[in-house]
């Protein structure tokens, strides 16, 4: 298991970086100093590779999810913490990752729709959820509807022709998305308190 754990990062350290469709299994056992075989005796072949990597990466987010859900004091400290989260996760991917596989690994697209379509929705329902019944988020939202365009909206940091790799980071540019969100939900108390956490922030940067 060791192995295959370390196989997987070394293959989506790769594919974060390149995308899946240039990178080959050479490369990867190159990588790693190990022989094809070794590869392949962990894994059917390179799609099977990806499928495996995708869902280990998307299940460190939902348990980093879980454990800030669980820890944070309220709705905002939760989507704050999100946001660093994700800023580090995020930090120096590639899109055409999403790209690649849609075009070329629908197993693995399957299990990233899978997270979206449930996970993901559901996490983004329960702290507009949480966040109305602390009276931090507005009373008359539309938690379907909105739940519906954050998931969207998370989405166009994958969207090349929106964002361009060369004049946008992913992780900047869902934290800035994010930030306008939380904005538009927040009521004058969360507001408030969303000014607060951004001065805690600012703070935390400057002393790294």
């Amino acid at each position: 298991m060791e192995v295959q754990e370390r196989i997987l990062d070394t293959a989506f350290g790769l594919f974060r970086q390149y995308g899946t469709r240039s990178i080959t299994m050479d490369d990867i056992a190159t990588r790693m100093g190990i022989s094809k075989k070794t590869l392949y005796a962990h894994f059917v072949d390179k799609d099977d590779m990806v499928v495996h990597a995708i869902s280990r990466f998307l299940e460190v987010i939902q348990e980093e999810e879980r454990m800030i859900r669980e820890r944070s004091a309220n709705a905002i400290e939760e989507l704050f913490e999100s946001m660093n989260m994700m800023d580090e996760r995020l930090r120096n991917m590639n899109p055409v990752i999403m790209l690649d596989l849609q075009k070329f690994h629908s197993k693995a697209f399957l299990v990233f729709q899978e997270y979206r379509n449930n996970s993901l929705r559901a996490s983004i329902r329960a702290n507009l959820e949480r966040g109305i019944a602390e009276g931090l988020y507005r009373k008359d939202l539309e938690v379907g509807v909105l739940t519906q365009f954050r998931i969207a909206s998370a989405m166009l940091c994958f969207q090349p022709e929106v964002f361009p790799i060369a004049g946008f980071e992913m992780g900047k540019v869902q934290r800035v998305l994010l930030e306008h969100f939380l904005y538009g939900v927040a009521s004058g108390e969360g507001f408030r308190l969303i000014e607060q956490y951004r001065q805690q922030q600012v703070l935390v940067n400057s002393e790294k």
